[in-house]
């Protein structure tokens, strides 16, 4: 008779705990991946800042998926939550100002490149962050990945805080992360042997290399590799992608999130 004594006991252990485990919130840093219930919880505990990541959907060549900058856009907004803490990501903004298609220009000559209006896209970011700032959030931060929409997303951030004064909240473009991934990497790139005309603006080692780092899955390796050196008719301007490795994009994603982070504690601490 002891047998299933001990036997049901076991079972409903089991389904307690299994009870409990559902009933906890996801360990994320993601809003996307909470309830609505779950997202108040953490703002009454005292998660007060949110990451808008912005990429956009246009060609890298040849050997990079058409989401690069979505994707990047994503891992590094999560590591850059992660270290400051009290810190969601919303979705990815994957719908950006990429030139003109009428007729077409820049990435545009080249299929699966979307691109809106600059208008629409700063009334985009615009509604977001006031959604986020009913809800209570107090740091609303834009991160950028591409260097075309930077000064859509300055306008934006000017707008916004004139329009807050006085309510405590606050939005934010830090510098340091676009520069960093531009100009810094490329620096970094160069301490390590590497030249400009290897290094490339566009599709090139850079572009590749931090690809690889964050999202080897949207690198065509064979592609990659086998092929001749490409040009700008393939969608690469400058560099050669053939050498970049998860290792040498490993050394971008430290300093772009190392950057990030600094500037932005600094920019928390100015406002206390």
């Amino acid at each position: 008779m002891q047998f299933p004594l001990r036997h049901g006991l076991a079972c409903f252990i089991l389904l307690s705990a299994a009870r409990i485990a559902c009933a906890q919130a996801p360990d994320t840093v993601f809003l996307q991946d909470l309830t609505w219930t779950e997202l108040r919880d953490r703002i009454h505990a005292g998660t007060s800042t949110i990451i808008i990541p912005i990429g956009g959907t246009e060609q890298s060549g040849p050997a990079v998926a058409l989401g690069k900058h979505n994707a990047r856009a994503n891992a590094l907004s999560q590591r850059i939550a992660q270290e400051l803490g009290g810190t969601l990501v919303a979705p990815v903004v994957a719908y950006v100002p990429e030139g003109s298609y009428a007729p077409p220009t820049s990435h545009m000559r080249f299929p699966g490149t979307i691109t809106v209006p600059d208008q629409a896209f700063e009334q985009v970011l615009e509604s977001a962050a006031n959604s986020f700032k009913v809800h209570g959030f107090t740091h609303i931060v834009f991160l950028g990945d591409h260097g075309g929409y930077q000064n859509d997303i300055r306008h934006v951030v000017e707008r916004l805080n004139k329009q807050w004064a006085g309510s405590g909240a606050r939005a934010f473009q830090p510098p340091e992360y676009y520069k960093t991934s531009s100009d810094g990497y490329a620096a970094i790139l160069r301490q390590h042997g590497f030249r400009n005309d290897e290094i490339g603006t566009h599709a090139g080692l850079a572009d590749t290399a931090l690809q690889l780092a964050v999202a080897p899955q949207m690198v065509r390796q064979r592609t990659l590799r086998n092929g001749s050196k490409p040009r700008a008719a393939d969608g690469v301007y400058g560099g050669d992608p053939r050498h970049a490795t998860a290792q040498l994009g490993r050394l971008g994603v430290d300093a772009i999130v190392a950057n990030t982070v600094a500037a932005l504690r600094k920019s928390f601490a100015e406002r206390q």
